[in-house]
């Protein structure tokens, strides 16, 4: 993949199959100016029974913590720890196993790139409030002026120096691993909310040693018109093993 990017965020033909991600954290430009974080992107129809429900509408924040376990699957992706019936915003985990998988005349995937860019102090920075990177393609945008219902997932891995913070401010549903342990949950139809993670305070908890190199997933949904957000700002170092 073409790594030299113009703008914040690129889209390539076709993502890969679940089970073998994209290497992301490259550090790109002269004196490592940017970080490229590489993920897919799955667009859904609005009809999927967990975007754009019936319940959604004008129903304001829809906070729906709980969703997912606490710990990645085998396969790397967040297991629906919801009742069988369903959760305030999910239909149960047959329609949530489709959110991070590639599910024939269900879903279809891109490749995304996110442009991280130096904001200061060492933090990186990658900021759109008007984050709607399928517009017009995939699915498209079903009548809409926004193409409106997708996913999205990255991860990587950081070395861990000391001091660092990963935080994200966005809508709808996020949830951040490290090391396959849930560290932020903002799941649930909402507008904008935050969440900041202090790895030196996951350290303990989490088994984290200075110097060690861990595993970060972002997992990511869009199910809900009319507004997406979505910031990172974070000083941690990305490498690829």
């Amino acid at each position: 993949m073409n790594r030299s990017l113009a703008f914040a965020v690129a889209l390539s033909a076709c993502g890969p199959t679940h089970g073998d991600p994209p290497d992301a954290g490259v550090r790109s430009g002269e004196g490592g100016g940017g970080v490229q974080l590489t993920g897919v992107v799955r667009d859904f129809h609005e009809s999927h029974p967990d975007f754009e429900r019936p319940d959604f509408a004008g129903a304001g924040s829809l906070d729906d913590r709980g969703i997912v376990a606490v710990e990645l699957g085998a396969d790397g992706t967040p297991q629906y720890a919801g009742p069988a019936e369903g959760t305030r915003t999910t239909s149960g985990p047959a329609a949530f196993g489709d959110w991070y998988h590639d599910v024939d005349g269900v879903n279809l995937a891109s490749e995304l790139v996110l442009e991280l860019t130096p904001s200061g102090n060492g933090v990186f920075t990658y900021a759109n409030d008007t984050f709607f990177p399928i517009d017009g393609r995939l699915f498209g945008d079903e009548g809409r002026p926004h193409n409106y219902h997708f996913t999205f997932e990255l991860g990587s891995t950081f070395a861990y120096g000391g001091g660092e913070q990963f935080t994200f401010s966005g809508d709808d549903d996020l949830w951040i691993f490290i090391d396959r342990r849930l560290v932020i949950d903002l799941g649930g139809v909402h507008a904008r909310e935050q969440g900041t993670v202090d790895i030196d305070a996951l350290a303990e908890p989490l088994g984290l040693q200075i110097g060690g190199v861990y595993r970060l997933d972002l997992f990511f949904a869009e199910r809900h018109v009319t507004e997406s957000h979505f910031r990172i700002d974070t000083s941690i170092d990305f490498v690829i093993l």
